[in-house]
């Protein structure tokens, strides 16, 4: 898809130019890979394109391609699939802000998908993006079909059931305005949101033909990331603005969502995450690898601030 001199592997410690320097490349990607506005049906096309490219961290994806450098991989070889992790993201989002999930009128700054079409156009745009991420991978010629078999198996488990992101999105919803202790919260939490974030990690590893032992370091790693990443989200929820989160603040409280915040006050869940991200950071120490962007990855997910 793209030459290794156009997607060079960062040299530096610059965290703010490795996420512009992939954001765009991801960007160029996702725009040749989508289809065009005015390919029929038109609706559900603009609708896809409009998520799409309504702004974003492109965490997941940049993770995948950190990850995968850091292993080894050549450059080129990364970014399919990780345009496919963006996908299944910005599907989760189109399908969790639906009037029938957490019914969002606000994205990324911008009117949700279903605010700006409709309800079933919204469904569809999701359903689309989803069936396009593994097509994507499905027909990478740059990587083996052997590989590309471990990386929709990877992808197709973590982001459904019974153990991925769809499995913790229904358990999220179940929990609305119950009781829930912090086992039961942090498995929602591992599932709705550390599942894929996982993936990504992992599918870079894979892409490198990284060893089986620190293909385990690195899932382990970006466990407590998804999980460091939810706390946060949570914290965020409660702190931030609409302006600066890019969507409407305080709906876990409306919802009465469990969140770390609602079971154990915000001091202690600031503290939680202190802890979750050392948790991180040390299994970056059994990889033999250049790790230094991934633990910037991790310093950056504790004080983000949107």
């Amino acid at each position: 898809m793209k030459t290794s001199s156009e997607l060079s592997p960062t040299s530096a410690l610059d965290l703010e130019g490795l996420f512009n320097e992939r954001r765009a490349l991801i960007d160029g990607a996702l725009d040749r890979l989508l289809p065009a506005e005015y390919v029929e049906p038109v609706s559900v096309h603009q609708a896809i394109r409009w998520s799409v490219f309504a702004g974003g961290k492109r965490f997941r994806p940049i993770l995948l391609l950190t990850t995968g450098e850091a292993f080894g991989a050549h450059p080129e070889d990364l970014l399919a699939t990780a345009c496919a992790m963006e996908m299944i993201h910005t599907y989760s989002l189109i399908h969790d802000d639906l009037p029938s999930m957490d019914d969002d009128e606000l994205r990324r700054g911008r009117p949700t998908c279903h605010i700006q079409y409709d309800e079933a156009t919204a469904i569809l745009a999701g359903d689309a993006l989803q069936t396009l991420a593994f097509q994507t991978i499905a027909e990478e010629s740059l990587l083996s079909p052997e590989k590309r078999v471990l990386l929709i198996s990877e992808l197709g488990r973590t982001a459904g059931t019974p153990g991925g992101m769809v499995a913790g999105q229904a358990l999220d919803l179940e929990a609305e305005s119950c009781a829930v202790t912090g086992e039961e919260l942090e498995r929602i939490h591992r599932l709705k949101t550390a599942a894929l974030i996982i993936a990504a990690a992992r599918c870079g590893a894979i892409i490198a033909e990284a060893p089986d032992p620190e293909l385990d370091a690195v899932g382990k790693y970006a466990a407590q990331l998804g999980l460091l990443f939810q706390i946060t989200d949570d914290l965020l929820d409660i702190t931030a603005t609409a302006e600066t989160l890019g969507k409407t603040p305080g709906k876990d409280l409306q919802a009465q969502k469990a969140t770390y915040p609602s079971l154990y006050g915000i001091e202690a869940a600031h503290q939680r995450a202190h802890l979750v991200h050392q948790e991180a950071c040390a299994m970056l120490e059994q990889i033999e690898r250049p790790t230094e962007h991934l633990r910037a990855i991790a310093d950056f997910i504790l004080r983000r601030k949107a």
